[in-house]
């Protein structure tokens, strides 16, 4: 095989047209670990979150065409398979394989999450006799470990002994029985390789997305292997990003969600980026030190940004500057870096704003003046007031309670630009200025700010 600089994947399975599993799954995992993929699509369904609706098989002779095209020109480094359907695709995988000699990482598709069948009856045994002597690796689940090797599986005990049979019975180099099915607080999965056990194991995800889990934690594998990675290696990396990616599934449909592995990606370098959008906006505000400087609150300015949809759940994900922007005798100064948890109250703000209107997810604060608020309303911003004085007080007493109630006081009716109130008992007056990000939240803020001076 030709050397290269980036590891190749190869996908044999079929396309899920909703985008969770499927081809459409493995590719973004191959993706996220860096990996570039390569597929044969063995068969097309016409599916959704709530189920399998048509199964078109592609012919065998093309899945082997497939294969065959990307291997003999590209190189594969390593492969997995998921759907195959029939016995006729699986002769047709299997002999062309052999011609090959990458890992091959097996995932016994046979039922979908809705519960439609994926594998007919008759290619379980075609599996068993010519695809899985092949495999580097087979990721049965529960029920799928149960039909290949009749073992009724309800411990880890269960799980060992039919991880067992599929390698020393069946050919197999490795099997891992995954525990997804199984009861208890964490999801534990059991894989046999060279004579001995080890347990992979991770808390238990309640009401997390779970359609893709399969394949995605299939070809994480495959990705790894496809890097050089030893397999148990392998398995620790697949079993870290699939529990992410339950965590942080997309909420879409309106059945079983399906897994996010892009999260393994993309929760880094979103908290790259606001950090980086938040010290920009920063930069932007104090070279603006002297139009802002009259407006600046006693308790200081602050410029909060959130990671966006899944992935922003708590004050830890929204950047921030470390002691705000206060003013001092030489002007206004950050006290602090920019930093992720930096912010308190804006960032709690921003989260529960974002549950109304997930696209703006930054905010930027500024001491209340009716002025400000007549130029934010003369330049076409929606401007909403809050009456602090019908705050109720358990809420007030609570952390981070009055954020909230702000947001949901206003942003349950309008989606705001600019939301304001007139203080309370100990509360300075306080304007607050929204965008998409950090340093759109700040031009916003500069737009009022000048307009008002031009005003004066």
């Amino acid at each position: 095989m030709k050397s290269r600089r980036v590891a190749v994947a190869l996908t044999i399975a079929g396309s899920d047209s909703g985008g969770g599993a499927g081809i459409e799954a493995d590719l973004k995992t191959f993706a996220a670990l860096g990996v570039h993929g390569v597929v044969a699509i063995t068969s097309v369904t016409a599916q959704n979150t709530l189920g399998v609706y048509a199964v078109h098989d592609i012919p065998p002779e093309i899945v082997a065409k497939q294969i065959e095209a990307v291997a003999e020109d590209i190189g594969v480094n390593a492969a997995k398979t998921g759907m195959l359907s029939s016995s006729e695709i699986i002769v047709a995988v299997a002999s062309t394989l052999r011609r090959y000699d990458f890992p091959l990482v097996i995932d016994p598709v046979m039922v979908a999450k809705s519960g439609a069948p994926l594998l007919k009856p008759d290619a379980v045994e075609t599996l068993v006799k010519e695809l899985i002597p092949r495999a580097t690796l087979v990721t049965p689940n529960r029920m799928e470990a149960e039909k290949l090797t009749g073992i009724m599986i309800r411990s880890l005990d269960d799980a060992r002994r039919a991880a067992r049979r599929i390698v020393e019975e069946y050919g197999a180099e490795a099997a891992i029985v995954k525990g997804g099915h199984l009861d208890g607080d964490e999801s534990v999965d059991v894989l046999y390789y060279r004579g001995r056990y080890r347990e992979y194991r991770a808390p238990r995800i309640k009401n997390g997305c779970t359609h893709g889990t399969g394949c995605s934690f299939s070809a994480a594998i495959a990705a790894e292997l496809a890097k050089g990675r030893e397999l148990e290696e392998a398995v620790e990396t697949a079993k870290r990003l699939i529990t992410m990616a339950i965590d942080y599934g997309l909420r879409i449909g309106g059945g079983h969600c399906p897994v996010n592995p892009m999260a393994w990606l993309e929760i880094d370098a979103w908290r790259w980026r606001v950090v980086k959008s938040v010290e920009e906006a920063l930069a932007r505000l104090l070279s603006s030190e002297e139009l802002v400087l009259p407006y600046a609150p006693e308790v200081g300015i602050n410029i909060a940004e959130a990671l966006p949809y899944p992935y922003a759940r708590s004050i830890g994900d929204v950047a921030g500057v470390l002691g705000r922007v206060v003013k001092t005798p030489r002007g206004l100064r950050a006290g602090g870096p920019v930093a992720l948890g930096a912010s308190n109250h804006l960032a709690r703000l921003v989260l529960a704003v974002m549950r109304h209107a997930p696209w703006l997810r930054a905010v930027v604060n500024i001491r209340y003046v009716p002025e400000l608020v007549e130029a934010a309303e003369n330049l076409g911003y929606r401007v909403a007031r809050v009456d602090r004085s019908r705050e109720p007080v358990e809420i007030r007493a609570r952390e981070g309670g009055t954020m909230e109630w702000i947001a949901e006081s206003v942003f349950s009716e309008i989606v705001a630009d600019v939301v304001y109130d007139e203080g309370g008992w100990g509360k300075e007056p306080m304007i607050r200025v929204f965008g998409e990000n950090a340093v759109a939240a700040v031009e916003k803020l500069l737009s009022i700010v000048e307009r008002a001076e031009r005003r004066r």
